[in-house]
């Protein structure tokens, strides 16, 4: 699978209409293409700098041209969640007319929205792209070359994946800025790029008050990385050989 990660301005589409003017940011919880109406149906987070800014988002957006239907689901403190369709737009159909798809949610915001779209083989990616330049302005963020192998180990560790990314996440401020000071210093390094007294400077707190954040920052990351190594459900072997690279060998023949 060919997976791209494209930063899109599409002046056909009122989500990011909605976004020149006011300070909102739609992210995706549930998408789905109705080729039968050749129209897209979602369900969005929409948050905005401000109250205000989010009423009018809204108000602006129930105006669109190119929006068949939208209803407000709930809406609290400066966040709303909404039901929408809207009409096709011209970079959807280009994705869709070479045999492209969705992989992940889309986040619009600025003027522009970062799309995560995946083909199955590489040249549809590149007719995709090639027609895509005559109308739309966009940047690729990424580009990867998944295969049947990778995907699978992908799905069959998410919930690890998960739950190392809710570890990262629950480091406090100071231990995260401790730890990407020390990474970036070459305090992990040999011979060691500085010293803990060096990090405290930087921080203008006590080396024993530094060494505490930065082994509580190590021991949340190890632990979830431990535990991911522990659950990681039929990884590859010593070789590098995945368990799952024989019943893809058995397809082929």
């Amino acid at each position: 699978m060919q997976s791209l990660q494209l930063d899109m301005i599409q002046y056909d589409c009122p989500y990011i209409r909605t976004t020149f003017d006011y300070d909102v940011t739609f992210y995706t919880q549930h998408w789905e293409f109705r080729h039968d109406r050749r129209a897209l149906e979602s369900r969005m987070l929409v948050t905005g700098q401000s109250n205000e800014d989010l009423t009018q988002a809204l108000k602006q957006l129930q105006g669109e041209d190119n929006l068949e239907e939208m209803n407000v689901l709930g809406k609290k403190a400066g966040a709303a969640q909404i039901h929408s369709r809207i009409d096709e737009t011209e970079a959807m159909s280009t994705i869709l007319d070479n045999n492209g798809y969705v992989t992940g949610p889309f986040v619009i915001e600025d003027g522009s929205e970062l799309w995560n779209i995946g083909f199955d083989w590489p040249e549809d990616a590149d007719d995709a792209l090639s027609e895509l330049e005559r109308n739309n302005e966009f940047e690729v963020d990424g580009q990867t070359s998944i295969d049947i192998v990778d995907y699978h180990e992908i799905m069959q560790n998410l919930d690890s994946i998960r739950d190392l990314l809710r570890g990262l996440w629950n480091l406090t401020d100071r231990e995260r800025e401790t730890l990407l000071a020390a990474m970036e210093a070459g305090y992990f390094e040999t011979p060691r790029g500085a010293n803990l007294g060096e990090l405290a400077d930087e921080f203008d707190i006590s080396k024993n008050a530094t060494s505490k954040n930065l082994r509580r920052s190590q021991r949340k990351v190890l632990e979830q990385l431990i535990a991911l190594v522990d659950e990681a459900d039929g990884g590859p072997d010593s070789k590098g050989v995945s368990p799952f690279d024989d019943l893809v060998s058995n397809l082929g023949r």
